[in-house]
């Protein structure tokens, strides 16, 4: 009897087909994105709302792997307005960190590429579609519009350079015209003052391996403020911290965003950290978004069966448990994404219709929408429920 050849198995001819389509389709993308002397009106937008800083909206991120095509960012919109802090939340691996790199351009190509949507980023007077920017004029929205304070401090900073060289970069980069060294210096070690660095002239002649975790992790969000961004992309900032560190980082993010009066798309995994720190939440799972509202909305009134879920697994102080409760089941597989709700295989509350093409958004108040069958017959009876 012939041997049955294991779940994802792939032939040699096989794996040389999709390889060969891979770099078909990447290289058509990079091609494009290459081009010199774009012009601006390829790249200008509208903005849906100028009360926003950033607009989402029906992004699809794919990674053309050899095993397939992953489809990590599978039409997700949302909007981050003017001054406000947006929490994305989730669990590892539904799409946050895609989502962010995205809007950055730091994805890796040429497997990873945006196929599908807009990012729409207000400038003020006019708005660009960061998914259609030449890497040229990136070069100059990347660390002065848009910063990014990545998720682990440990890596992020060069070991082989000093922290004042690599501060300074950032300023002389984007700020530097007319400025000499010591102006240069001069606000970077005002940077350092402004997140909590004591020794500020010290700090600014050592090297990464010479400061502790959270030193380091406030030296990677003053190379994030060095410019005033109008957004700040926080990953998962206080992974890595202990817990005192995670609330003066947390209290020092929420100082500096009203001094320089930017937005902040934080991404966690912590809902405690979400309660804190978030005016608006986006629940994301496998790749979609499947509940946003206002942070009260969500806590006090979580529709998603997903969001339920991971209310109900948070330990709470004062309430003792034998166990905490966990969603069951695994994500599906990105590359074989079934054709109906993605949740229905690990869902505790499924409804007639669940069985149907994954759920369309369906809006509860003017904030709060929830992409769940759960809430079809309210909608159809009413409109809003």
């Amino acid at each position: 009897m012939a041997k049955k050849k294991a779940e994802g198995y792939l032939s040699g001819r096989e794996a040389r087909r999709i390889a060969k389509e891979n770099r078909r389709i990447t290289n058509a993308f990079e091609k494009k994105r290459k081009r010199k002397n774009v012009p601006e009106s390829e790249y200008l937008t509208q903005m849906a709302n100028p009360d926003n800083a950033v607009e989402f909206d029906n992004l699809h991120t794919y990674f053309y792997t050899d095993a397939g095509v992953v489809k990590s960012v599978d039409g997700v919109s949302f909007e981050v307005p003017i001054g406000k802090t947006v929490g994305v939340v989730g669990e590892s691996g539904c799409g946050k960190s895609v989502t962010s790199l995205s809007l950055m351009q730091l994805l890796q190509r040429p497997q990873g590429q945006v196929v599908e949507g807009e990012i729409r980023l207000n400038m003020g007077d006019k708005a660009y579609d960061m998914t259609k920017m030449p890497n040229e004029q990136m070069q100059k929205i990347r660390g002065n519009y848009v910063s990014m304070i990545f998720q682990e401090p440990m890596t992020s900073l060069n070991p082989v350079f000093r922290i004042g060289e690599q501060v300074d970069e950032v300023i002389a980069l984007h700020h530097g015209e007319g400025k000499t060294k010591e102006d240069i210096k001069a606000r970077t070690i005002e940077l350092l003052e402004m997140v909590g660095i004591a020794n500020s002239q010290g700090v600014y002649r050592m090297y990464p391996h010479e400061l502790s975790g959270g030193m380091r992790q406030r030296v990677c969000i003053a190379m994030a403020l060095a410019c005033s961004p109008k957004v700040i992309i926080a990953d998962e900032p206080t992974t890595a911290l202990d817990v005192t560190i995670q609330a003066q980082v947390l209290d020092l993010l929420r100082n500096l965003k009203d001094k320089i009066n930017s937005s902040i798309m934080f991404i966690t995994h912590d809902l405690g950290v979400i309660a804190e720190m978030a005016d608006y939440v986006v629940v994301m799972y496998a790749g979609r978004v499947v509940e946003k509202g206002t942070v009260h909305e969500i806590f006090s009134n979580p529709a998603h069966p997903y969001t339920i879920g991971l209310m109900a697994s948070k330990p709470v102080v004062g309430k003792q448990v034998d166990k905490l409760y966990s969603i069951p089941g695994k994500v599906p597989n990105p590359i074989d994404m079934p054709n109906y709700c993605y949740f229905k295989d690990r869902c505790e509350m499924c409804v007639k219709g669940c069985e149907g093409e994954y759920p369309t958004q369906v809006q509860l108040s003017d904030t709060h929408f929830v992409s769940c069958y759960r809430y079809y017959d309210k909608k159809n009876q009413g409109g809003e429920v």
